[in-house]
């Protein structure tokens, strides 16, 4: 696992998510080109992070003004891109390093999920790209 640096705002958006659901909090990537935050959850903690309803991601994204979303954290390249994707149903995930040292992710999803995995815009696949790119130097996330 690489040495993440948090920025102050990175660090006061992780103390506010962790106080208002009692979620703990592995990371927090500030995404201001989809006007998002993702935050990495620890295993279990999807349902303390989102709340009954979502009300604890309404009341986070009322507070901070941006778009909220969580990803369940793994250190397992395969389990982090499937929560990257969630809930598309991935069926598998590969990994290939091409010969000039780009590391390439394919994941296979059940076909009536690609949409879901792909997102309005692509923007799905940007947040596993980005997470994937953190952890696992990842620098393309591919949809089969």
């Amino acid at each position: 696992m690489p040495e993440i640096k948090l920025t102050p705002d990175e660090m006061r958006y992780i103390a506010l998510f962790q106080d208002v659901t009692g979620a703990v909090v592995k990371d927090c990537i500030v995404d201001n080109d989809e006007n998002r935050i993702i935050f990495l959850v620890r295993p279990g903690d999807m349902g303390l992070a989102i709340g009954k309803n979502g009300i604890n991601i309404k009341r986070i994204r009322k507070i901070i003004g941006k778009n909220i979303e969580v990803v369940e954290f793994s250190n397992k390249l395969e389990e982090l891109a499937k929560n990257a994707l969630a809930p598309a149903r991935v069926r598998s995930v590969k990994i290939v390093s091409r010969h000039d040292g780009r590391k390439v992710v394919y994941v296979n999803v059940d076909p009536r999920d690609k949409g879901i995995a792909i997102g309005k815009a692509g923007r799905n696949v940007a947040r596993a790209r980005l997470i994937l790119k953190r952890y696992f130097d990842i620098d393309s996330v591919f949809v089969i």
